[in-house]
């Protein structure tokens, strides 16, 4: 009997420590997990701060003056906090070329991404849901012209709108740059559109929903982050473009990257107006992407996690 009666307390003076070797082990993986999990985040925001570096030094150049930039860098300021001045905006909103450039931006950006967003979110549903002939064919010529590059449409096309009378016109640079941004936009959204499930198609058309109600109710709402994150992008693209409007813009009224283009070539000490008119063309596209930031990391990932 007493034999019998130390054998239970023999196995579990054996097994505690093999029972704490698995917790210390689990203990040890959280530590590590926690310190790989910091060391990242640590890396990101030093690599957010170095992305954000430039736009830091353009600031602080655009709120110094001329003198001051010449006799040494941006970062003199933070020995030197009395250098800031906001002079330089109010040449810069002085300049009419610069203001009126950054209205001709605007008047282009604009409806070059909204007739990219609703054309493509059209084509892709249309593509990803409506049988019509040679549907399969035609959704493969709009993906061979994602290999077109734009360089090789820049004789024809000029010759195409001086013909019509569309060149050196803001109606020619945005239908240049909605035409090149369909293809990508038709692509994108035709395979995240595919990706909604039949059954809640078919359900929503057993309720009475017509085409047009299916895809503004259903369609649209599930469809808005990879909208949004196509809508930055295309912004992107159009407000930071230079070769199409360099080429068929109007030479009176150029968008922003050209107009400081211009200022560099006819006024190469202008620092006064060139650093805070390229900072608020490089804050704007800045502001855009933030606001949106959480529609752009959810368009991203739903392919992913589909």
């Amino acid at each position: 009997m007493s034999s019998a009666a130390t054998r239970p307390r023999a196995r579990t003076e054996v097994s505690a420590p093999l029972g704490g070797a698995p917790a210390a082990r689990s203990l040890a993986a959280r530590a590590a997990a926690r310190a790989a999990g910091g060391a990242v985040r640590v890396f990101l925001i030093l690599a957010g701060l170095f992305w954000l570096l430039p736009t830091l030094g353009l600031l602080l150049s655009s709120l110094r003056s001329p003198s001051d930039i010449a006799a040494g860098g941006w970062w003199q300021v933070f020995t030197a906090p009395a250098q800031l001045t906001t002079e330089n905006y109010g040449h810069l909103l002085a300049n009419d070329t610069i203001t009126g450039s950054l209205l001709s931006t605007v008047l282009i950006t604009v409806p070059s991404t909204l007739l990219v967003l609703v054309i493509g979110s059209f084509a892709g549903y249309a593509f990803a849901w409506l049988d019509f002939p040679g549907r399969d064919w035609w959704f493969l010529g709009v993906v061979a012209l994602l290999v077109v590059p734009v360089q090789v449409a820049l004789v024809p096309v000029s010759k195409l709108f001086g013909a019509v009378g569309l060149f050196e016109t803001t109606l020619g640079v945005v239908l240049f740059h909605t035409a090149f941004g369909l293809p990508f936009a038709i692509f994108l959204l035709r395979n995240f559109f595919a990706e909604i499930p039949r059954e809640l198609l078919e359900a929503a058309r057993l309720d009475g929903a017509g085409e047009v109600r299916l895809f503004t109710r259903v369609v649209l709402p599930l469809g808005g982050p990879a909208i949004a994150s196509l809508g930055i992008f295309q912004f992107l693209w159009v407000w930071n473009d230079m070769l199409i409007a360099l080429i068929f813009a109007d030479a009176q009224s150029p968008p922003i990257t050209v107009a400081l283009q211009q200022q560099v070539r006819q006024f190469g000490n202008n620092v006064d107006v060139l650093a805070p008119g390229a900072f608020v063309s490089m804050v704007v596209p800045l502001v855009v992407f933030f606001a949106f930031q959480r529609q752009f990391t959810t368009g991203v990932m739903a392919g992913a996690v589909k």
